[in-house]
């Protein structure tokens, strides 16, 4: 991978309160403050509005963590994002995934060991990625675990990585280093 497009900005460029922030969140994920707050950063007010929007779907988003964490780390891996990929690994270790959980990740939905309902978000992830679609049966399947607002989460939160893997991909950002 080649250098990225644009550098990690400093406290100057991207301002304290962004700043404190990405090194907060690097501790929290035992790396460097992530390259991605500190290029992002340097737009302060798209950073600020795609950060609230971003925390509204993880963490605090409804869906739970373990299934947030599932739906973040295969569209990382169907979108080829390592970045996003090693990051959400080490935070899907905190929300209960385990590496087994992950290597299940990569062979996708139809892995042995998936829930009805881990089963039917993965299937969505993979619809979604590869046809930007759900066709009625899958949307029927889905329906049958998630309400009405779990279903517009969960497009939302795949829709948004998909969105993220393609702006890391475009910016050459690496996966952030271990402190």
């Amino acid at each position: 991978m080649s250098a990225p497009r644009i550098a990690p900005g400093g406290r100057r460029d991207v301002g304290a309160a962004t700043w404190l922030l990405s090194r907060a969140a690097g501790r929290v994920a035992g790396t460097r403050p992530p390259a991605l707050f500190l290029v992002l950063g340097r737009h302060r007010r798209l950073f600020r509005g795609w950060l609230r929007f971003a925390g509204r779907l993880m963490p605090r988003g409804t869906l739970p963590r373990r299934e947030t964490e599932l739906v973040i780390l295969r569209v990382a891996h169907l979108c080829g994002c390592a970045y996003e990929f090693e990051h959400h690994r080490r935070l899907g270790r905190r929300a209960g995934l385990t590496p087994a959980d992950v290597a299940r990740i990569e062979a996708g939905p139809g892995a042995d060991g998936w829930t009805e309902r881990e089963g039917a978000l993965l299937a969505a992830v993979d619809a979604l990625h590869h046809d930007r679609d759900l066709d009625d049966a899958l949307w029927r399947r889905l329906r049958t675990h998630l309400d009405e607002q779990g279903a517009i989460e969960l497009l939302l939160l795949a829709g948004h990585y998909e969105m993220l893997a393609t702006t890391i991909a475009a910016l050459r950002l690496a996966p952030d280093p271990a402190r």
